[in-house]
């Protein structure tokens, strides 16, 4: 629901409409506007984490270890995410936070360009925003951003592949999510630029499936069909790996093409178990919720805040999986 806030509203009625915002379940924040920019009020020790979509495991581990650094460091943690990773359904969220501001606002942007005004709105109140996972374009709206450093995570998918491939000349394909996503769109250029250093390996361009699963799976069955010679496949998140995997199974090219994938759901876990993924490169979505709520709470308090805090990145493959448990993400917390 979305608030229209007074130019002028005396104390004690803020204090009663913040109170009635709460009890009738609005955002589930207890802030106070006021006609100087809708601050916050002092004593708020709320926060809310909005993710790039419900429902996926690397969110879900990011929000178990934000809740756990919030309780730790004496604060409540909502979260609100939207069904897809959608800009529009995503600016819903943040709108949503109307006149009764958190204290601070972790959020992963959707949308590099698209978020930034409605961030910035959240911002205008008071609000302290800290980016995890993605970020916008526009670097002077958040006080930190955490996030895996995805060139790099992109590099060591090339590094994998080209390890599990060998010295097998062939193409290899690149399945991205949406055009704008920071994230995904590194990992694309970080795999791409490192694919040149292997010199039996050429790629076969980089595509966009709007982050569906049914996408990934017909742009793998059309590449496949049309690059004979395909060897490798680079899926840079989980619904672009399950799709993948999805295609290949379709084609009956269950390990004859090697998919390399970027995460580590249950599903994908389960895949490379199974033998239909065979790498994955993880990363710490636990650890980056926990640094957003320590970034944060540094902020509201005060507090040295970090700009940017890079998180560590994990190449897994069916040969060191069980030793690398600990990156494996969940499905609640």
């Amino acid at each position: 629901m979305k608030f229209t806030r007074k130019t002028f509203v005396a104390a004690g009625s803020a204090f009663a409409i913040a109170a009635l915002v709460t009890a009738c379940g609005g955002s589930g924040q207890v802030g106070q506007s006021n006609d100087s920019g809708g601050q916050p009020a002092q004593n708020n020790k709320k926060l809310t984490l909005i993710p790039g979509v419900q429902a996926e495991p690397f969110y879900i581990s990011m929000q178990c270890g934000a809740e756990a650094e919030a309780k730790k460091l004496g604060y409540e943690l909502n979260t609100s995410a939207p069904q897809k990773f959608d800009a529009a359904m995503q600016t819903e969220k943040v709108n949503a936070l109307g006149s009764a501001p958190p204290a601070g606002l972790l959020i992963a942007p959707t949308d590099d360009t698209a978020m930034l005004a409605p961030i910035q709105q959240v911002k205008n109140r008071g609000t302290k925003i800290v980016e995890v996972d993605t970020a916008l374009k526009d670097t002077g709206v958040a006080v930190s951003s955490i996030s895996s450093n995805n060139t790099e995570g992109g590099k060591l998918a090339a590094q994998t592949l080209a390890k599990l491939v060998g010295d097998k000349p062939g193409s290899v394909l690149v399945l991205d999510t949406i055009a704008g996503t920071s994230t995904t769109n590194a990992r694309a250029k970080g795999f791409e630029d490192e694919l040149k250093n292997f010199p039996n390996l050429k790629s076969a361009g980089v595509q966009f499936t709007q982050n569906e699963p049914d996408q990934a799976a017909s742009k793998v069955t059309a590449a496949l069909a049309s690059t004979p010679d395909l060897v490798g496949i680079f899926a840079t998140n989980l619904n672009t790996g399950e799709g993948a995997a999805t295609g290949l199974r379709n084609a009956g090219k269950i390990g004859q093409v090697n998919l390399v994938g970027f995460d580590a759901s249950p599903s994908e876990v389960e895949g490379l178990r199974k033998g239909e993924y065979q790498g994955l490169i993880a990363q710490d979505p636990a650890s980056i919720g926990q640094q957003g709520v320590q970034q944060a709470v540094a902020a509201l308090e005060g507090k040295p805040v970090q700009r940017n805090i890079t998180a560590a990145l994990h190449s897994i493959t069916k040969d060191n999986m069980d030793a690398n448990q600990q990156y494996f993400y969940k499905q609640q917390c």
